[in-house]
């Protein structure tokens, strides 16, 4: 595989990654005993991801200068 099919699979799975942390959020949150050390965990993890996820979409995206 090319780098930048390699930079997009692994996006792909970062995001995929991003979209489950959320859900495992949201559904930790409904629960009335819900562990609160374990959603700041999640989040925390959550916010990790967007960075790495931004950090991706700055190298697949081409510098322009205008």
């Amino acid at each position: 595989m090319t780098e930048l099919a390699e930079l997009e699979a692994e996006l792909a799975r970062l995001k995929q990654e991003h979209r489950d942390l959320d859900m495992a959020i949201d559904a930790l949150e409904s629960m009335v005993a819900g562990d609160q050390l374990q959603v700041q965990r999640l989040k925390k993890r959550k916010l990790a991801l967007k960075d790495q996820i931004m950090r991706l979409e700055d190298q697949l995206t081409p510098d322009i200068i205008a």
